[in-house]
């Protein structure tokens, strides 16, 4: 097993296992609040580390400690802000973009949710491809009680993952749910003890490498485009997407392959 860490970010860690990047979220002190250097971190991790490395097939993404994966909005950093709606809905353009990106990044995400999922961190987290968490984890969009609403992705994301009645109850209430909740809901697509969590995160994440890298990126791109639009439309993208791929390198590689009965080498061409 091969390891690289990258030391310059101040409110993450990162590092590289075989082909899957590692994101931990690393504020522990503060339950991995969205405070801090983090968005400009994670824009980093992802867009200039994982992006540009070609062994990195993958990418996880879990929280420090056993408490949270991610509270949040930092309250203490925020409670001092002075800031105008007008100043507000320029800034929040970038989280909105930070967030868009994550969610369409061409190699496939996976949150492995160890604890306390709020706020902006269920919202990061419903960017993700797929969510698995621990049975200690718990899940809200609490914004409601503190005098705003969830405007990071929640409002939209949310209703689009698990209906809208769920997430108005969801959201206008600030509920709280817990892990078998989240489960029967669709937030997630698994519930583990603490200690199986990120030993089984990490092998999905490795299970998903071992394919082609071209025909995952195109995969996910036409189950995102065809949630976002109507059948046909996400039909005439996925013929686009099947299309795109049919002459390249790995499909070749891994007809052979299966005629062979051995295991193929993908490359991502």
């Amino acid at each position: 097993m091969i390891t690289q860490t990258h030391p310059l970010l101040e409110t993450l860690q990162y590092e590289v296992r075989d082909n899957v990047a590692i994101v931990t979220l690393n504020r522990p002190e503060r339950m991995n609040t969205l405070g801090g250097s983090m968005k400009p971190d994670l824009a980093r991790a992802f867009f200039e580390y994982a992006r540009a490395d070609d062994r990195v097939r993958a990418v996880l993404v879990t929280g420090s400690g056993d408490r949270a994966f991610c509270a949040g909005a930092d309250i203490k950093e925020r409670a001092s802000s002075q800031a105008t709606g007008t100043a507000y809905f320029v800034a929040q353009k970038a989280t909105h973009d930070l967030f868009r990106n994550i969610e369409e990044f061409e190699k496939p995400v996976i949150a492995a949710i160890n604890g306390v999922a709020l706020g902006g961190g269920l919202e990061i987290a419903l960017c993700c491809d797929i969510r698995i968490a621990s049975q200690t984890a718990r899940f809200g969009l609490p914004e409601i009680k503190l005098g705003v609403i969830p405007a990071a992705g929640g409002t939209q994301r949310l209703p689009r993952l698990i209906g809208e009645a769920r997430a108005k109850e969801l959201i206008l209430t600030a509920d709280l749910v817990d892990a078998e909740t989240a489960l029967r809901y669709g937030i997630v697509s698994r519930v583990l003890p603490q200690a199986d969590l990120m030993p089984e995160a990490f092998a999905l994440a490795q299970r998903i490498a071992e394919h082609p890298p071209l025909a995952v990126r195109f995969a996910k791109r036409a189950i995102n485009r065809g949630m976002q639009t109507d059948l046909d439309s996400g039909l005439e993208y996925e013929r686009y997407a099947a299309a795109m791929i049919i002459d390249s390198e790995d499909r070749k590689e891994g007809m052979r392959a299966f005629v062979e009965k051995r295991k193929p080498v993908f490359t991502g061409r």
